[in-house]
């Protein structure tokens, strides 16, 4: 059995303690973090490798940054996500890949810290940062594309910034003209299910509400539950057929000093 988390951080370096404590508790053997807000150099590897881990990183001095953690060698690892448009240049840090291995459990594994897009704008009208999300998510379509030809089995996790349902929100109204729930962003996030990708959580919790991963620091959102589903473990045909659990744990959102987002982890066996 392999157990595959992840979780937006929301800097590594200032959830230090959470981020090692919930590490010894859960022991998950891959984490995908998102947003660690550091440059490379400056992450804390000694003390994950400390619990066992190798890691590899791709990090962004006080923005973005993402992360892969495995208790096996990461191999075939792959930073920043390709098919910019020609000329173009991307220099968020916002996608890393590699390949790890638990006997006969062969993965790829990807940590995305998907761009937010806010403000969207009014619609039907568009901002340059609602466009560069957009853009982006076409290019991780256009990425997936090429990995499921391979066969593989393929973890695909992270911050999306999409709340896929209206069962993923505590207050759809609320949120319809936001970046994060706007149809367009909606629209793009199934196209890229309907490669053949599994929502791990919504397939084993179809019908369940109130199962967030994000809830704001602003207006007692904790306290309220008035809470978001946007982080999301997406699976290859392959990966799926080995989906034995699922879950968010919201243990490390009450604690002190927290993460705005929650881990949620799934297990392949």
């Amino acid at each position: 059995m392999v157990k595959i988390a992840t979780w937006n951080v929301n800097s590594v370096k200032a959830r230090l303690p959470n981020v090692l404590a919930w590490l010894k508790e859960a022991a998950p053997d891959v984490v995908l973090f998102q947003e660690i807000k550091c440059i490379d150099e400056g992450f804390p590897r000694m003390e994950f490798e400390d619990l066992g881990y190798n890691v590899a990183v791709h990090g962004q001095k006080t923005y973005n940054g993402v992360a892969i953690l495995s208790k096996s060698p990461l191999d075939d690892i792959r930073r920043g996500l390709p098919h910019l448009e020609e000329n173009g240049v991307d220099d968020h840090a916002r996608y890393i890949e590699a390949v790890t291995g638990f006997g006969d459990l062969v993965i790829r594994v990807a940590s995305i810290y998907l761009p937010n897009g806010n403000p969207s704008g009014q619609p039907p009208e568009i901002t340059e940062k609602y466009a560069y999300k957009l853009k982006w998510m076409d290019r991780l379509k256009s990425h997936a594309t090429e990995l499921l030809k391979q066969e593989e089995m393929i973890v695909l996790g992270g911050d999306y910034n999409v709340i896929p349902t209206e069962l993923d929100v505590y207050d759809p109204d609320a949120w319809r003209g936001d970046a994060l729930f706007r149809l367009e962003t909606r629209d793009k996030f199934r196209a890229l299910q309907n490669l053949g990708l599994t929502d791990a959580f919504k397939a084993l919790h179809p019908v369940e509400t109130h199962c967030y991963t994000f809830w704001d620091y602003q207006g007692g959102a904790w306290q309220k539950d008035n809470g978001i589903r946007i982080d999301h473990l997406l699976l290859s045909p392959q990966a799926a057929d080995r989906l034995t659990g699922c879950q968010i744990d919201r243990k490390p959102r009450g604690q002190e000093k927290a993460s705005d987002h929650t881990p949620i982890w799934c297990e392949l066996t």
